[in-house]
């Protein structure tokens, strides 16, 4: 093994507190997970032994995040933790204002009740649940700009979290700047298998959009795996450091939403940036009425602390270096066993093409929620459905909306799992995988909840 080969494997950071989990027996999953309605949220925690369902704020702390967090300044108004969580951030983003969340949906509640106006759109590259739902509650539409490669789980493509250019300036001639409320780039798009933007794509939408006076912002959920793409993949970039990576990607953006639960490696927060002062003074009020004053934001000073620790945390790429190795490593092994997964592997999940696992179901029989249900029964694994399930009936019509991919979202905690967990899944997944070829029922909804459906439907067998 070479030593780029063997610095690939290297965990830069060891075990010092740990938690007990217990794998339930097979009788006793299958009775919970009939009990739960087939519903994986529905289930509890000590249900689970591998919990990928989700990496938003399921990552472990750092010794200098637990310290820091002994500092916290719980007061209402002037926080020095938000002074130095603000701070650091600016420093990272080069955005001067910012404004903290209880989490990103907050962020986005926020943002979106300023800028969001009865039928105005929003453009972007796969809009996620929360993001469209928010959009829509403020009375806009959300147009999906993602290039056609990010629709095929088995493309090769290595930003397939671009957006067409051509499909965006035809949206904006289409609507109107004046309709068009800003544009959005999620990134690393999670909706479409966890996958990268470049930095030509950023510059590229960027100008355009300052062509036509259009705002641009950031889902900036995972903007540290997303610079990290960009050293490895894209000409230019690869002998840069990934905190100069990070400020030129955001020079050329307005601002940024932000769930402090995935890349700043705390278990709840978000914030709000921006570059203009006027745009700054007009979210504080809804700041304040819907998650506290301007300054805490539904955060206590501990979490402010951990968050500000977290931003120093990320930029370390010893640590980027495992985290995205981690999960490649998880795709590989799918991949050998045979399962069909999105390619290239993503950031922070590996995706499962739940139409190409299961190609007798049905796609209107949500074949990528089956997955996920078979999965805990086989192995205890939680997963979560990001496909026909989650992206739920169009606004307008109430149809169903047919997804261009059904996927099943393995996503990775941050420093919480061993290789020897992610080898079990692999097993799990590829006994299911074997056992369940030529199985051609799925599932139908039995309670299809209100609104962001995914959370709480439940299911049966057909």
């Amino acid at each position: 093994m070479s030593e780029r080969e063997r610095a690939r494997t290297v965990v830069p950071f060891r075990a010092k507190v740990v938690e007990p989990i217990r794998l339930l027996s097979r009788e006793e999953r299958r009775s919970r997970m009939e009990a739960a309605g087939l519903c994986l949220f529905a289930l509890k925690g000590d249900d689970v032994y591998v919990d990928l369902l989700t990496d938003s704020g399921t990552g472990s702390l750092s010794t200098q995040q637990l310290g820091a967090m002994m500092m916290g300044d719980e007061s209402y108004a002037g926080s020095r933790s938000f002074d130095k969580m603000a701070g650091n951030f600016t420093a990272l983003s080069g955005l001067p204002y910012v404004i903290p969340s209880h989490q990103g949906r907050g962020a986005e509640k926020v943002l979106n009740s300023v800028l969001v106006r009865k039928h105005s759109v929003v453009p972007g590259n796969s809009h996620f649940d929360t993001t469209k739902a928010h959009i829509e509650f403020a009375g806009g539409r959300c147009v999906d700009c993602t290039i056609s490669a990010g629709l095929d789980s088995g493309a090769a493509h290595p930003f397939k979290g671009n957006l067409d250019v051509g499909k965006l300036r035809e949206t904006i001639a289409h609507f109107g700047p004046r309709n068009v409320a800003y544009v959005l780039i999620t990134i690393t798009c999670n909706s479409g298998g966890g996958q990268p933007v470049s930095m030509e794509n950023i510059r590229e939408v960027s100008a355009h959009c300052r062509e036509q006076g259009i705002a641009v912002f950031f889902d900036a959920a995972r903007f540290a795996e997303n610079a990290w793409f960009i050293k490895e993949r894209e000409a230019g970039y690869a002998d840069k450091h990934v905190r100069e990576i990070v400020r030129e990607m955001f020079s050329y953006v307005d601002g940024c939403t932000m769930s402090s639960k995935k890349d700043a490696i705390v278990p709840m927060g978000g914030l709000i940036a921006v570059r203009d002062a006027g745009l700054f003074e007009q979210l504080k009020t809804p700041t304040i009425l819907f998650e506290g004053f301007y300054t805490y934001g539904g955060m206590s000073g501990m979490m402010m602390e951990a968050l500000a620790q977290g931003l120093e945390d990320v930029m370390q790429e010893d640590y980027l270096r495992h985290r995205i190795g981690q999960v490649a490593r998880l795709g590989a092994g799918l991949r050998a066993a045979g399962v069909p997964i999105v390619e290239p592997v993503g950031g922070h999940a590996v995706f499962i093409d739940g139409r190409r696992f299961y190609p007798g179901v049905p796609e209107d029989e949500f074949p990528a929620q089956l997955l996920c249900v078979e999965m805990y029964k086989e192995g205890g694994v939680r997963t979560c459905e990001i496909g026909a399930n989650l992206i739920g009936r169009d606004p307008d019509t109430g149809e169903n909306i047919r997804p261009a991919l059904d996927l099943t979202r393995l996503a990775i905690p941050r420093r919480a799992y061993f290789q020897e967990h992610l080898d079990y899944v692999v097993d799990v997944v590829a006994t299911v995988h074997e056992e369940q070829k030529g199985r051609t029922r799925g599932l139908a909804l039995l309670h299809e909840a209100p609104g962001i459906r995914h959370f709480s439907s439940t299911f049966r067998y057909l």
